[in-house]
């Protein structure tokens, strides 16, 4: 069975030795913060089933985790790649620079 998706990519970093290009590429995604306090509340609301045990414990945990400093979180983890390939090839492909972004191909193969 083949599948095949097509990611987009921004290039982090650039280096050019001469006869060859090294890319590091990381997903290009739109991430949303989540505060650690969305992710506990939403994991204790998974967690505790009883709705009335619910409505009572939620207000003391508010309260609890609004006294917390926040911390922001990313929620996806990124995909990165690291690839080299020949000048000649780069520059057929557009020649993209630092922050510009390039479509990759992914296919599976049995």
């Amino acid at each position: 069975m083949e599948s095949s998706t097509a990611i987009r990519y921004k290039i982090n970093q650039l280096t050019d030795s001469g006869n060859s290009i090294s890319l590091a590429l990381v997903e290009d995604i739109e991430l949303e913060a989540v505060t650690q306090q969305q992710l506990m509340l939403e994991a204790i609301d998974r967690a505790i089933t009883d709705k009335d045990v619910k409505q009572q414990i939620k207000p003391i945990l508010e309260a609890i985790l609004t006294s917390q400093p926040q911390t922001l979180i990313k929620s996806y983890p990124q995909t990165v790649i690291q690839m080299t390939m020949p000048k000649r090839r780069y520059e057929r492909i557009g020649s993209p620079l630092v922050g510009e972004r390039v479509l990759i191909d992914i296919r599976g193969e049995k």
